[in-house]
């Protein structure tokens, strides 16, 4: 049996999320059934994480295990041809070492959230970015997203279904900038660490955005997390304008792919 890692796209709207469920549309049951394509029998595969409903993934990572000896270029070829007409794509396969696992080999988690700042709604990016209204403010916005960088109880930034077994994550980066793109004004974060709870990511932008918009001052976002509270969080922001956008690991299996 060979183990192959894959560095998967895809659109979250369609699906329930990466985790397959029963009877519902997941990113892992559309991969597992075009392994099956190729090698009939019951697959499994296993993920750097598990991204909600309507979100998407720009380098989230996968393994698989194969009964044959695959050219990773021809499993990656085979793959995208079955994978049709879902909107997934294998941007890259190479094979690993049996011991080498997506997610306990993973280093770091790269997350990407776009706010779209106009009035108009959306239109070609309807689903993909969250749409606001206002102007929000820079600058506030990273003054008090620095006040969630580090080690800390992140209980006010953690579902209140999520089944990490500590609220306690080191936070490597939060970095709030603007970006003028073809449709509009945009605000993108760039948040980075080892793991996440469950809506940690949604919940720190839907929060920074209060910021933003001036209904919050910078220091409430200190104020908030101390709190270690649940009900001290600002809105949770939609799930639409999250995308994993990468995932770290040392040495990099996609290196000279």
């Amino acid at each position: 049996m060979a183990r192959y890692a894959l560095k998967v796209e895809y659109h979250g709207g369609p699906f329930v999320g990466w985790q397959r469920q029963r009877e519902q549309r997941s990113v892992q049951g559309a991969i597992e059934a075009a392994l099956a394509r190729l090698e009939p029998r019951d697959h499994t595969i296993a993920a750097a994480g598990r991204t909600d409903t309507g979100v998407h993934g720009l380098g989230q990572v996968a393994h698989c295990d194969m009964d044959r000896d695959w050219d990773p270029f021809r499993l990656s070829e085979a793959l995208n041809y079955h994978l049709r007409p879902h909107p997934v794509a294998i941007l890259a396969c190479v094979r690993v070492d049996d011991d080498w696992h997506a997610r306990f080999s993973a280093l770091e988690r790269r997350y990407l959230f776009r706010i779209l700042m106009r009035r108009a709604p959306a239109t070609h990016l309807d689903g993909l970015v969250w749409r606001v209204n206002q102007s929000l403010d820079i600058d506030a916005m990273q003054e008090g997203a620095n006040h969630l960088l580090g080690n800390h109880d992140f209980t006010t930034f953690r579902s209140s279904i999520c089944q990490a077994q500590s609220p306690v994550k080191t936070l490597d980066r939060l970095d709030v900038r603007a970006v003028t793109g073809v449709h509009g004004p945009e605000v993108q974060f760039d948040v980075r660490a080892r793991s996440f709870l469950h809506n940690q990511v949604r919940s720190f932008v839907g929060t920074l955005e209060r910021v933003g918009a001036g209904s919050w001052r910078p220091d409430d976002v200190r104020a908030a997390l101390a709190a270690r509270d649940r009900a001290a969080c600002g809105p949770v922001s939609p799930p639409g304008g999250l995308y994993l956008a990468g995932v770290g690991y040392d040495p990099d299996p996609f290196a000279a792919a």
